[in-house]
C-alpha cells in the first residue's frame, strides 16, 4: 500500500469481512480476529479486486516495507528530507542497513540507493511541473548539498536538465485561444 487509497481499499475490504482492524498502514495491517484460512483466502481475493496483494514472504513483506518507507518519505510528506535514507531505513524497520541493502539488490535487482534517486527525480518533476518551488529550493527540500548535484543525477536519471525539463513542460500546454490557429495568432 503506497497511498490514501490503497488503504481506504483495505479498511473496506476488511469491514466487508466483519473483520475489526487495529492498524491499517504502508505495507501492513493488524487485525484483532484470529482469521481462518478460508477467511486469509476470502481477504486475498478482496484485496487483488483492489490491485493490491496479501503477502505471506517474511522477506517480500520487508522488502515491501523499505519501498514503501521510501516512497513515504520522498512523495508523502511536505517536511524537508533531512535525514540519511540508511539510517532512516534501519531505525524505522529495526534492521541493519546492510541487511536490508542486501536483501533489496537480491530481491529486486536494484540498489536501494537507485530505488531512492528514481523517486527522487520523480518528486523533481512533480515540484518542477507544479512551479510552486524554484530549482534551489527544491535541491534544499530534496537534500541534496547542492543545485548543481540536483541538475547533475536529474539529467543522469532524464537525460534532461532540470530547467530544459521545465522548458518542455511549458510547450506541452497551448492557451485555449490558440488551439486550432496554424498561424498562432490570437483570433481579433
Amino acid at each position: 500500500m503506497v497511498s490514501t487509497r490503497c488503504k481506504m481499499a483495505v479498511k473496506e475490504a476488511l469491514k466487508s469481512m466483519g473483520l475489526h482492524f487495529i492498524l491499517v498502514d504502508l505495507g501492513e495491517i493488524d487485525i484483532m480476529e484470529n482469521i481462518s484460512f478460508a477467511q486469509r483466502e476470502q481477504l486475498k481475493t478482496a484485496l487483488l479486486i483492489s490491485g493490491l496483494e496479501l503477502m505471506d514472504d517474511k522477506k517480500a513483506i520487508l522488502i515491501e516495507k523499505i519501498k514503501n518507507a521510501i516512497v513515504e518519505m520522498v512523495h508523502h510528506t511536505d517536511e524537508v528530507i533531512k535525514v540519511n535514507f540508511s539510517e532512516h531505513l534501519s531505525k524505522k524497520l529495526d534492521y541493519d542497513y546492510t541487511y536490508l541493502a542486501n536483501l533489496f539488490s537480491e530481491v529486486q535487482g536494484t540498489t536501494i540507493e537507485q530505488f531512492v534517486i528514481s523517486h527522487k527525480v520523480e518528486r523533481i518533476k512533480e515540484l518542477i511541473i507544479y512551479g510552486e518551488l524554484n530549482i534551489t529550493e527544491i535541491a534544499w527540500k530534496m537534500n541534496y548539498s547542492s543545485v548543481a548535484h540536483l541538475s547533475n543525477q536529474f539529467k543522469k536519471v532524464t537525460g534532461l536538465s532540470p530547467s530544459h525539463f521545465k522548458q518542455l513542460k511549458e510547450k506541452r500546454r497551448t492557451p485555449i485561444e490558440e488551439i486550432g490557429n496554424s498561424n498562432g495568432l490570437t483570433p481579433t
